[in-house]
């Protein structure tokens, strides 16, 4: 998936004064994607920003991105990637963000249709559990470098393909109801 850059959009949301740093917003986004009916780009704006709304550059960022992650998601393809800083960045840096991304995925998905996504059952609810369990993720300082990236490589992993899974599972959730009084077939 070809996304926005990390630190652009992290530029982009600091001087719109965003309520949240670019990994939790994009989070926040892919939560609201995968648990509400009909989650249109306005509405993200209201999720992440004091105003809802942003000047034309950040709003042409903040749409392409928008954009691009929902139409990843919808691809059978798994092009689906979660946006986190650069691997040039420290290892505790990207841990701290792949946790907030996490934390703004539960806030996404519980404010959908999904209000207690960690009672969801079988798979789905494993995943979502495992995903609260990331937003406390820390580098361990008693493992080498290699076993922490390598760590960090595998959790990153875990949440696009979970993420992917959820949206997948939760297709019936986000469905519009039927209009009452007519038929269902």
């Amino acid at each position: 998936m070809i996304q926005p850059d990390y630190t652009r959009i992290q530029q982009l949301l600091s001087r719109e004064h965003s309520v949240t740093d670019a990994a939790e917003a994009h989070g926040t986004l892919a939560g609201c994607l995968c648990g509400a009916s009909g989650y249109r780009f306005e509405d993200w704006l209201r999720e992440i920003l004091p105003e809802g709304r942003a000047d034309r550059v950040a709003r042409e960022a903040l749409q392409e991105l928008f954009g691009s992650t929902a139409s990843a998601l919808i691809q059978p393809d798994m092009e689906f990637d979660l946006l986190l800083p650069d691997d040039t960045e420290s290892l505790a840096l990207r841990t701290q963000a792949l946790s907030e991304w996490c934390q703004g995925f539960l806030y996404g998905l519980g404010a959908g249709s999904i209000p207690d996504a960690s009672e969801l059952p079988g798979e789905v609810g494993e995943v979502v559990r495992d995903f609260v369990e990331i937003t406390h993720a820390e580098v361990d300082d008693g493992q080498d470098v290699e076993a922490n990236e390598s760590a960090y490589a595998e959790l990153v992993e875990f949440v696009r393909v979970g993420v992917q899974l959820l949206f997948e599972e939760l297709a019936v959730a986000r469905a519009p109801a039927a209009p009452a009084g007519e038929p269902l077939h």
